[in-house]
């Protein structure tokens, strides 16, 4: 298998958050967690002056379009152009064309690679987001999408929760 390139695919404007939760779920029923990577609507933080009032707020940086991180094949070509809100792959016919590296750039979403010191079985604290000052044990840990997964309780039972690596810190 070759390597993972980022796609662009098209979705009826407004639909983009729709979309990547069809398509993370999608991949999720489908275990298809190794072949398509990462789903991603590209935000800016913009601030707006509303009555007088400076407001910072979160705008997307391409209304219309979802970026797709992933291994072209059949299969994920397939799942992703048959969800619900995707118009199609941007590329001449239906021959989906990566972004090069250079673009990637440009967007800013080429993230390096984390180096880590901590394994699955240690006991980590979650530092930011959602679930800042949690703590829990590392269940799994996926390094090309730079995440792991503990197990949280909620409502007296164990749920998982996958976190970035930057979201993390080991006790």
């Amino acid at each position: 298998m070759s390597e993972a390139k980022w796609y662009v695919v098209h979705t009826y404007s407004g639909y983009e958050n729709k979309v990547k939760a069809n398509i993370d779920k999608t991949i999720e029923n489908r275990h298809l967690e190794d072949q398509i990577l990462e789903v991603r609507v590209p935000m800016q933080d913009v601030v707006e002056l509303k009555n007088g009032v400076q407001k910072a707020t979160q705008k997307k940086m391409f209304p219309g379009y979802v970026l797709i991180h992933m291994f072209m094949n059949d299969d994920t070509w397939y799942v992703v152009r048959n969800t619900r809100g995707v118009t199609g792959f941007v590329g001449p016919g239906s021959k989906p064309v990566p972004l090069t590296d250079a673009e990637m750039a440009g967007l800013g979403i080429r993230q390096e690679d984390i180096v880590v010191d901590y394994e699955i079985g240690d006991t980590i604290q979650v530092i930011s987001g959602a679930w800042a000052d949690t703590v829990g044990t590392i269940q799994t840990m996926n390094m090309q999408k730079q995440s792991l997964t503990i197990n949280v309780e909620l409502f007296g039972r164990e749920t998982p929760v996958e976190l970035s690596f930057a979201e993390v810190k080991k006790m």
